[in-house]
């Protein structure tokens, strides 16, 4: 009862912590959020509360890592869009009487841009990246309660121009593996920009709250997972200055009725994210997710199709662990995650007795 009641304190106090509230558009370094695995990916970009001996859920919630990921290895390939792609490398290992450690190191690759004088002559060419090195760590408090943190390193270039920061996650996660739930909170991103990419300008980071929460029904083979994100800023909608939001009636001219509930109901949904895994087997799962604010902000009218929704899939072949992952961002086209898993220990050879 007693770390029940630390957990709890610990969220609102840092819920209600003194930040500046930042989302999309408002900072640099915006790339930290990339979805890294196609386990994440297939459930929407967001696996908080979910805890198993999977080392790709570290990136996202750095408490639970334990020596269950001892030796786990894992690289992932995300195609992304346009000439973009992206990775990510993770491995943890264990040190006996200090904990298990993981490090994990993420690049965005932008392409190659043409070089141009200001007639628009081409002189050259040019690249962009972006590169983030990060070291997790996690302690038990108990049986049932740890904490974790994440180091982060971040150095990102374009053409000649290059910034660099540090950033730590901060999280705690609830276990009662009895009752198949799990509880977590997350504070992502507390640091700065220490050279920007502008002489003397520095810029805020990707500052971010999240907490969520993971069910398994009894003897049912699924678990659904329940979370909200950017619990630092209330208002997540944004209004296109291209596009304004309709006031008036077309016809008559007088102003149309402001829906109250419909409004409040949009901005608390823009925070909830719906996700389940389905056990089918212990070797294979399919994964579905929905994201509302994902929705919202970027399906065409006339034709949202399945905008905002993901999934994916993942089976044990042997001794790896092969996941697949696929976003849908927008009526244009969609992301496609690739991942494998393996431990290293598996490939060690016991002595025979």
């Amino acid at each position: 009862m007693r770390n029940l009641r630390l957990f709890v304190t610990c969220f609102f106090l840092g819920t209600f912590f003194s930040f500046k509230a930042q989302t999309g558009g408002d900072n640099t370094f915006e790339f930290l959020n990339l979805t890294l695995s196609a386990r994440s990916c297939a459930l929407g970009g967001y696996t908080l509360p979910t805890k198993d001996d999977d080392i790709n859920l570290v990136y996202d919630n750095p408490s639970v890592l334990s020596n269950r990921l001892h030796n786990q290895l894992s690289l992932s390939y995300i195609n992304y869009f346009g000439d973009v792609n992206y990775g990510y490398t993770a491995y943890a290992r264990e040190f006996k009487k200090v904990g298990t450690f993981a490090a994990g190191l993420m690049y965005a690759d932008y392409g190659k841009f043409k070089e141009t004088d200001v007639t628009g002559e081409v002189t050259g060419s040019f690249f962009a990246s972006d590169y983030c090195f990060h070291i997790s760590y996690a302690r038990p408090l108990d049986s049932m309660f740890s904490v974790g943190a994440s180091l982060k390193t971040i150095y990102s270039v374009y053409e000649d121009y290059w910034s660099g920061g540090n950033v730590i996650d901060l999280s705690a996660i609830y276990s009662r593996e009895s009752k198949n739930f799990t509880a977590a909170v997350i504070i992502k991103n507390i640091g700065r920009q220490w050279k920007g990419y502008t002489p003397g300008v520095i810029e805020p980071m990707p500052f971010e709250i999240q907490a969520g929460i993971t069910k398994k029904p009894k003897h049912a083979p699924f678990r659904m997972s329940l979370i909200l994100t950017h619990l630092e800023k209330w208002d997540l909608t944004y209004t296109d200055p291209a596009n304004p939001p309709v006031t008036e009636d077309p016809i008559t001219g007088e102003p149309l009725k402001e829906r109250k509930l419909a409004k409040f109901t949009d901005k608390a949904m823009r925070h909830l994210h719906v996700s389940t895994e389905m056990i089918l087997t212990k070797n294979f799962h399919i994964r579905l997710a929905y994201n509302y604010r994902r929705r919202k902000e970027l399906l065409t009218e006339t034709k949202p199709g399945l905008v905002g929704f993901s999934f994916g899939f993942g089976m044990k072949i042997n001794r790896f662990q092969i996941s697949y992952g696929h976003g849908n961002y927008h009526l244009a086209g969609g992301t496609n995650n690739f991942t494998i898993t393996t431990n290293l220990a598996d490939f060690i050879r016991k002595p025979s007795i």
